[in-house]
């Protein structure tokens, strides 16, 4: 049976990297909003242009295209036996078309990362990314990205949906 996972919590409660280390232990994939905007942005398709457009005019990423490039990720082979969320869903709206999108599909299992605020002002503080495959990093002296060799940025608190 599938494993469908959602990571829900606190910008800096650590849902990327925990779901990074499930998806690796479980060998399915972390599916997270901010990847595929960029993904969708770079392959060129129809969603991923409309959603380049949109962030270039600094608006916000409506809940249509948002579910229509998760249900296009959802679809591929490599979902097919479990996946985990990340970054999605983010408004009432995204999770009833997500309760649509898995019909007749293994049932979803949430998870809620709780942390302490105080630990979470710390975290976002500190948070970096890299600039050009989107890694998170810890906090550190190098300032490359071990994935990819890319410079580290200050990542903001809130993801390329704005949601």
């Amino acid at each position: 049976m599938a494993l469908n996972l959602i990571m829900l919590g606190p910008p800096g409660a650590g849902k990327g990297t925990q779901a990074e280390r499930f998806a690796k232990l479980r060998g399915i994939p972390k599916i997270s909003t901010g990847d595929m905007l960029r993904d969708a942005v770079k392959a060129g398709t129809e969603i991923g242009l409309r959603a380049k457009a949109i962030m270039e005019r600094g608006e916000l990423v409506s809940d249509e295209v948002m579910v229509k490039i998760v249900q296009e990720r959802l679809n591929r082979d490599d979902a097919r036996s479990g996946f985990i969320l990340d970054g999605f869903p983010r408004t009432v709206a995204q999770a009833k078309a997500l309760d649509h999108v898995m019909a007749g599909r293994a049932p979803l299992i949430v998870i809620d990362i709780v942390v302490p605020e105080d630990i979470l002002v710390q975290r976002l503080a500190t948070r970096r990314i890299c600039g050009v495959c989107g890694a998170n990093a810890t906090v550190d002296s190098r300032q490359t990205c071990l994935k990819c060799g890319g410079a580290l940025v200050t990542r903001t608190g809130s993801s390329t949906t704005g949601m």
